[in-house]
């Protein structure tokens, strides 16, 4: 009997994985209840598009990972009822790929191109006058005897997204009509969204457990249908059915996830800094080799989050661990003004 039933209960749950992503702009910002002027400007930005039966104008998101930029591109083209190809920047190593890319695309498409700034430059330059002409220039041949054939396209709008919005070059940020920058969601929007999820997977969970599992996601609505689907697992495996704050809490012991959302990985930049180091101030590279890290992991994934927790501070010197990091720590606070 359980046989007959895992097969239809495991692909139910693969389309119930798949629909976590939220569909319209109403679902993505709650059902337009929080004032967001990324919400109302969209909104505007999408209608008049379609008043005037034209493409949208190209659009840059930017910001941490996991705040939703692929999702936000899915959402325009289902709002535009128009077909979304997708791709990345070091997917496109050269413009013959950017010139079957575009050319494949119909009237109003939508081209999201994830990680944009890794872009390669000759790559970069031929996608100006695709962006601002909505044609390509293709040059065949070599020497005197090359020719430039310049190929019409249709009306298209490329979707970017990208985590280091500082590494676009300047000539390509200006070809977006519409910028955006994506925050971290407050405790409030994720545990809405904890609330949602949790709902499509049919799960029973408490209010609590949603506010556990949103206090412990970094702010960020990826982590909190990766941790709902981690408890979830320990639950089932555990013979819970009902979800509580109390089975939420040894899950994320289990995965080595603190009250604040500190993973291992912070934990650990946190203790090196204070107790090897006497709190700093450290230099970026010393850092790096006492956690056996690259600097890029440090910067763009582990220490926005601590910085936006009054964890840690950036000074000309290097990093510097706050008060309050100390407190998390449980390690008395030597002196305050030395530090500080």
């Amino acid at each position: 009997m359980q046989k007959q039933n895992d097969k239809p209960q495991n692909k139910n749950n693969e389309q119930l994985n798949g629909s976590l992503r939220p569909k319209t702009l109403e679902d993505y910002f709650f059902g337009g209840a929080i004032k967001n002027k990324l919400f109302s400007s969209l909104k505007i930005f999408l209608q008049a598009a379609r008043e005037r039966k034209e493409a949208l104008d190209h659009v840059l998101f930017y910001g941490p990972p996991g705040l939703g930029k692929t999702t936000l591109a899915h959402i325009l083209a289902q709002e535009m009822n128009v077909q979304i190809k997708i791709t990345s920047g070091p997917a496109i190593e050269r413009t013959g790929d950017l010139a079957s890319i575009l050319t494949n695309l119909e009237e109003g498409d939508i081209l999201f191109i994830d990680e944009i700034h890794r872009l390669n430059k000759a790559v970069e330059e031929t996608m100006y006058p695709a962006m601002e002409d909505f044609c390509l220039d293709i040059i065949l041949g070599k020497g005197p005897s090359a020719q430039t054939i310049r190929l019409d396209l249709p009306r298209f709008t490329i979707v970017g997204a990208t985590t280091r919005a500082g590494l676009l070059s300047a000539p390509l940020r200006g070809r977006f009509g519409v910028t955006h920058r994506l925050d971290f969601f407050n405790k409030d929007d994720l545990t809405r969204i904890a609330k949602r999820s949790v709902g499509l997977l049919d799960l029973h969970v408490t209010p609590s457990a949603c506010e556990e599992i949103a206090k412990c996601c970094r702010g960020t609505p990826r982590i909190v249908n990766h941790l709902i689907k981690r408890v979830r697992d320990y639950s089932q495996v555990k013979k819970q059915e009902n979800i509580t704050s109390e089975i939420v809490r040894e899950a994320l012991k289990m995965l080595e996830v603190d009250d604040m959302g500190l993973n291992k990985i912070d934990q650990m930049y946190l203790d090196i800094l204070i107790r090897k180091f006497q709190g700093g101030p450290v230099g970026l590279s010393t850092l790096c080799s006492a956690m056996a890290e690259d600097p890029g992991t440090l910067e763009d994934v582990i220490e926005p989050f601590l910085l936006q927790k009054g964890l840690i501070k950036k000074t000309t010197q290097g990093r510097v661990a706050a008060i309050k990091a100390y407190e998390h720590l449980g390690v008395h606070f030597p002196n305050q003004g030395s530090i500080l």
